[in-house]
């Protein structure tokens, strides 16, 4: 229970890695406040909306009078070049970066002593697929934002952030090449982000600022080369 009355703001805490980083934190004894566009049994709204994150700082602070760890991890829009828009790009910027920093901003002057933040980024923020540029950019931006928002804190909170690869939220046990292609010859789940989180909340990472680390089985470390090593590039 090391985590025993702390009281927890999560953004997108409704459903995926955020429900599981929800359930872990609670698991620990901490006072969760999720927020998620999503309807249910939480603070229902949506964070690209100043007067939404205004509204639910007030609501937490008035409820607890302080804040012990702020984890962003709303999902931003993913479309890409051909298809988005002008304003889905904003709106995907206002998800990814704007909110995670105007909800520190407005919760900082009552973060507890030892406060973390972890941002959730993306192994995306350092490679690409077609058609991702909204997505990839915001998940970018809250990488960079890290480690500026580490130096701005310091000696107020820790900020570090993660970057999954891929995470199925479903659990599902995959085989074969979905597998295969991963160093650690599996596919993640969400409890491999939760548990991530929770350890850079903890006293135990208690030396670590500013960092972006990468949880993705190994995907981003591995050359790939057609013919080398069993590996082949089929067109289609």
């Amino acid at each position: 229970m090391q985590f025993q009355d702390k009281v927890v703001v999560i953004t997108g805490g409704a459903q995926g890695i955020g429900k599981c980083i929800a359930d872990e934190f609670r698991r620990e004894g901490a006072k969760v406040c999720v927020i998620d566009i999503q309807p249910g049994d939480h603070y229902v709204g949506d964070i690209s909306k100043q007067n939404v994150l205004e509204h639910f700082a007030n609501h937490v602070v008035s409820l607890y009078g302080h804040v012990d760890v702020v984890v962003n991890n709303a999902l931003p829009l993913m479309k890409g070049i051909d298809e988005c828009s002008y304003e889905e790009f904003q709106y995907a910027l206002s998800v990814g970066v704007t909110a995670p920093f105007y909800l520190v901003k407005l919760l900082a002057p009552y973060f507890s002593k030892g406060a973390s933040v972890v941002n959730i980024s993306s192994s995306r923020d350092r490679m690409s697929m077609p058609q991702t540029e909204s997505y990839t950019a915001a998940k970018g931006g809250i990488a960079a934002l890290t480690h500026a928002l580490a130096v701005s804190l310091a000696g107020k909170a820790r900020v570090n952030s993660i970057s999954p690869g891929w995470i199925d939220t479903d659990y599902t046990v995959y085989e074969g090449p979905d597998a295969e292609q991963q160093p650690v010859g599996r596919v993640g789940n969400p409890l491999d982000i939760a548990n991530m989180v929770l350890f850079l909340c903890s006293d135990k990472a208690g030396f670590i600022t500013g960092e972006n680390i990468c949880i993705d089985g190994g995907m981003t470390h591995q050359m790939i080369y057609h013919a080398e090593h069993g590996w082949s590039l089929e067109r289609k």
